[in-house]
């Protein structure tokens, strides 16, 4: 049975680095400073693009928090002369799709084409204006603020939300990665068009551009689509324009249990976790599969639901980033038996922190990534997901290739040496929101103990 599931991981792997090897990666800096990523796909008449730029949430402060995202959607919302609903109508009637992606680190605008002459002439226009010539129309801008407001008011009465925003504060503190993408109703509130230029201005640089490309197009026309899109940005040092995260420290050890009439206990745990170019990647990835990661085979689905039934679903799982992203364990109960259900958690934890995986385990994981590796890049638009990716954090070009070789080569030895030094059960934090009445009081009661 053993053999037969490492000669399944084998071919897994053969089949896909023979697929891929179709698809290499091309990589040249454009005359903008722009660093563009190419791959050439005859399959389909369909172009994919992405231009990124280091003008995620962490790049805000406190004060201006929600800046850098509402920069990202405005960006579409009147551009190099056209109004809203003429980029929308003028992408509709190429069938051309425009989209957008946002995180700690970065921001992006993605396009979606067909790749005929008029209709890729046509949204490639559009893109290189909303890209690179913004307007931010005030009265745009006052219409979306009050949106984003009215939203942040309605989400904050929900209990995953509530816990996640406590987790995150609790986790980072005053780092720039524990401020909320969307911003406060506060800060939202006092957001000016001038913040946007200014952002805009110093943000969204040609030196720091990362441009995609993925599709039915030669490599010549791939150069002169990252000129276009790039040539007429802000101009920055030259170079690539990094934001410089501070590094993560790790947080105080507690737990918050915040009341909340939900008829379940939302339970979360967070520790800082993996950078994007960290050593133990590979080894806290599948490591975190075993724990958390990988469904019904992980070992907190199986200790908290399979055997005793204490919550439908719970799931771990790292969000790597520029520096430390999250590690975080979630899971909703019932709010009588959520004390059990958070100790349970922290001890299942622990053990696996203390002792690692079984080699049966670390088996059925390496399976499982490798197995289902192939679904995540098998169309263009995850293939440009992952081209932006590699870009943007400056991995190597051949690191979808090498993806199955790291996962084949890690060892139980590994993981748990990894763990150890990396994840410290007792200086996890955790908040519960939608405690039982005895601990919401409890949680009180010390909130007032910690602010005298």
């Amino acid at each position: 049975m053993h053999r037969l599931r490492y000669l399944f991981v084998l071919l897994s792997g053969i089949c896909f680095q023979s697929a891929f090897a179709a698809l290499p990666i091309q990589h040249w800096q454009a005359a903008s400073g722009a660093q563009v990523y190419f791959v050439e796909s005859r399959d389909l008449p369909i172009l994919d693009v992405s231009v990124d730029f280091n003008a995620g949430s962490s790049t805000d402060s406190v004060d201006k928090s929600g800046r850098a995202g509402l920069t990202l959607y405005l960006l579409s919302l009147g551009a190099g002369g056209l109004s809203e609903d003429q980029i929308a109508k003028a992408a509709a009637d190429v069938g051309a799709q425009l989209g957008a992606h946002f995180d700690q680190d970065r921001a992006g605008i993605t396009l979606r084409t067909l790749s005929s002459a008029r209709e890729r002439t046509q949204a490639l226009d559009i893109l290189g204006r909303v890209v690179q010539k913004p307007e931010f129309v005030p009265d745009i801008l006052q219409r979306e603020k009050a949106r984003i407001i009215a939203g942040l008011q309605e989400s904050d009465t929900k209990p995953e939300i509530i816990a996640d925003r406590a987790l995150m504060k609790m986790l980072y503190g005053d780092h720039p990665y524990g401020l909320r993408g969307s911003g406060e109703v506060e800060t939202v509130s006092q957001i000016q068009r001038e913040d946007l230029l200014d952002f805009y201005r110093s943000h969204y640089l040609a030196s720091g551009a990362v441009v995609s490309i993925m599709g039915d197009v030669s490599r010549a026309e791939a150069i002169a689509i990252a000129e276009s899109l790039t040539d007429q940005l802000p101009q920055g040092i030259q170079g690539r324009s990094v934001n410089e995260v501070p590094p993560v420290q790790n947080p105080v050890p507690g737990a918050k249990m915040i009341a909340h009439p939900a008829t379940q206990s939302h339970i979360l745990l967070g520790y800082p976790g993996l950078r994007r170019h960290d050593p133990d990647y590979f080894p806290l990835l599948v490591g975190n599969h075993i724990l958390g990661g990988g469904g019904f085979t992980s070992r907190l689905m199986e200790e908290i639901r399979q055997k005793r039934g204490l919550a439908y679903s719970v799931h771990s799982h790292f969000s790597p980033l520029r520096e430390r992203g999250p590690f975080e364990i979630g899971l909703q109960t019932r709010k009588e038996q959520s004390e059990d259900a958070l100790a349970l958690t922290r001890k299942v934890l622990a053990d696996f922190v203390a002792n690692g995986p079984t080699q049966k385990e670390l088996a059925e994981a390496k399976q499982n990534i490798i197995g289902s590796f192939p679904l995540r890049i098998d169309s263009n638009k995850k293939i440009i997901g992952y081209l932006a990716l590699i870009g943007f954090y400056d991995l190597p070009l051949t690191y979808l290739d090498d993806y199955l070789k790291a996962v084949s080569a890690v060892t139980a030895g590994q993981v748990k040496d990894a763990f150890q030094r990396r994840i410290d059960p007792e200086g996890m934090v955790s908040v519960v929101v939608g405690a039982p009445e005895k601990k919401q009081q409890e949680s009180l009661k010390t909130d007032r103990s910690d602010a005298k």
